[in-house]
């Protein structure tokens, strides 16, 4: 289902902006609060009367896996869509983000029927029963970055569960998410348990945070929003809430780095570059050993700059635009500040050809950045790493941990024993070794500190943000 507004009234409109051109792709009516009450009371009828949550956990699987099958069907529509809304390159959309989601959907209902409960431990007299159970109408809020990837990451588990789930996508980017609820009742999925709602988070998305009916809201985007939905959560029914937020994620590179040769340089560009910079685990602070820094910022810069930007509909295209002006003039602005406080910023510039509408930015690399600067210290959301130096474990411990995100890091070396000190020093909820990775679906996905709080995503843990736990007491005679 998709609720639908009075299209006369143009503040009630999204216009879908292509970043690449500046051009408008669409305009959609955004949800109000009144009619995020409708749906959450939709949302109700079809939770109470079972239409879906009476469903054995096989049966609801069996529509999961075909909604995944249809979404494969329609692979290069979903594709097109996340370039065109978000700017991002046609390629990482092909190759990353359509699969991540397809899987993700599929991997969900194949555990629909595997996630168990508990027996207590107790003497002949009694019998203790814990089963997980529904919330019942749960909420998503989603960004911008990763429209249809991290839908599927909510729709997966919340569904297969058994919950009924209201789904904001970002104001940006809705197309993608709109397309997959219409593949969804084409699977079977039942009126109600399904409901996107194309909006804007300070009415629509506020309206779901605060929402007395709304047993569980799982939200990803920036830590000020999720600061925001928390306070609304606890001001009105303390609904369940999970966050996962920002990130300022450091690549640390130990002395036997170089080692890795080309390798090293190949997956440092992806962290810090993949998907223009706007990812929550970008590596966008590089940590390197005082030996090596020469060595890694001649070849990292050198890479950067051939990196191809242009048009996100082009198959060779690395570098597409960011998601606004509004965001690329806030990257600039971080830069130019740093550099007018003495630091060196490393880039090859745009080059000619680009539309001249597009919110496009240079891959850059900052050396020497002034403690306290703000493209050391905040999330800046576009093609930007800092470079830092150390002398020793402890300092580079110390200095990744300098931040109060704690979402993602990486390192590189060849010892055993100090990727192990390392990784446990690190505070953060996912720490790759000699590889930028966030895991697979099997593996939880959850920040520490200021990017994270209330729970995880994938993996069988994820279910516990759409579900509760409930003991049931036996006397036995």
């Amino acid at each position: 289902m998709t609720v639908t507004t009075d299209t006369h009234r143009d503040d009630r409109l999204l216009r879908v902006v292509n970043p690449a051109t500046g051009e408008t792709l669409d305009t959609l009516p955004a949800a109000t609060a009144d009619e995020v009450d409708t749906a959450v009371a939709q949302a109700h009828r079809a939770f109470d009367s079972g239409v879906w949550a009476g469903r054995s956990p096989r049966e609801r699987a069996a529509v999961l896996l075909g909604l995944a099958e249809l979404m494969e069907r329609d692979a290069g529509i979903l594709a097109r869509l996340d370039c065109e809304d978000a700017g991002k390159p046609i390629t990482e959309c092909r190759t990353g983000d359509v699969p991540g989601a397809i899987e993700s959907i599929r991997w969900f209902a194949e555990a629909a029927d595997k996630v168990y409960g508990r027996i207590a431990p107790t003497g002949h007299e009694h019998l203790g029963l814990m089963s997980r159970e529904p919330v019942g109408v749960a909420a998503a809020i989603l960004p911008w970055n990763y429209p249809l990837a991290m839908a599927a990451w909510k729709i997966g588990p919340a569904l297969a569960a058994g919950n009924s789930l209201l789904l904001k996508p970002a104001e940006a980017t809705p197309r993608s998410v709109l397309h997959v609820s219409r593949l969804a009742t084409e699977a079977g999925l039942p009126d109600g348990a399904l409901t996107v709602l194309p909006g804007y988070g300070r009415e629509a998305g506020r309206a779901l945070a605060r929402h007395p009916a709304i047993g569980a809201l799982s939200f990803t985007g920036s830590t000020a929003t999720g600061r925001r939905i928390l306070a609304d959560a606890a001001e009105t029914n303390f609904k369940r809430v999970s966050l996962e937020m920002g990130g300022k994620s450091p690549q640390v590179l130990m002395p036997d780095a170089l080692d890795f040769g080309a390798e090293l340089i190949d997956d440092m560009i992806g962290a810090a570059f993949l998907t223009t910079g706007q990812n929550c685990t970008a590596g966008s602070r590089i940590l390197v050993h005082e030996d090596i820094a020469a060595q890694v910022v001649a070849r990292f810069t050198a890479a950067a700059g051939a990196l191809v930007i242009g048009d996100p509909a082009k198959p060779e295209t690395r570098i597409g635009p960011l998601i606004s002006t509004a965001a690329r003039d806030r990257v600039a602005r971080a830069v130019d500040e740093t550099v007018a406080a003495g630091a060196v910023a490393h880039t090859a510039g745009l080059p000619a050809g680009l539309h001249p509408h597009g919110a496009y930015y240079p891959p850059t690399v900052v050396v020497g950045a002034p403690d306290g600067s703000r493209v050391l210290t905040e999330e800046l959301f576009g093609p930007v790493v800092t470079v830092q130096t150390f002398t020793s474990e402890r300092e580079a411990i110390r200095t990744a941990n300098a931040t109060p995100y704690g979402l993602a890091a990486s390192l590189w070396t060849h010892d055993l024993d100090t990727a192990l000190r390392l990784a446990r020093g690190i505070q953060a909820g996912v720490v790759s070794v000699n590889a930028y990775s966030e895991g697979e679906i099997t593996a939880p996905f959850g920040g520490w500190k200021q990017s994270g709080f209330g729970g995880a995503e994938r993996s069988t843990d994820a279910f516990a943000q759409w579900t509760r736990e409930k003991t049931v007491w036996i006397r036995t005679r």
